[in-house]
Parts: C-alpha cells; sequence; structure tokens
C-alpha cells in the first residue's frame, strides 16, 4: 500500500479511539417536591 493509504488507515483508527475514548459529563440533577399551599384536613372522629 502507499504511504498516504497507511497514514489515512493509521489517523482514522487513533481518531476512532479518542472518540471513543471521550466521555460526556454526567449531569446531575436535584428533584426537590413543592411545598404543600394547605394541609387537606384528615379523619379526627366525629364531631369534633
Amino acid at each position: 500500500m502507499s504511504k498516504s493509504i497507511k497514514l489515512l488507515a493509521v489517523l482514522g483508527v487513533a481518531f476512532a479511539a479518542s472518540a471513543c475514548a471521550r466521555k460526556a459529563p454526567v449531569e446531575e440533577f436535584v428533584v426537590v417536591d413543592p411545598a404543600q399551599i394547605s394541609n387537606e384536613p384528615t379523619y379526627t372522629g366525629k364531631y369534633k
């Protein structure tokens, strides 16, 4: 093979290896429950 084809093959393999090695940054997020506006009435017994 000619030198240019070998050079392109080596560069292609190097590029593919570097692309696979890079990891995307992991985005962390926190889920917060919204505060209740008002509490619902609870059963406390008859006529209390």
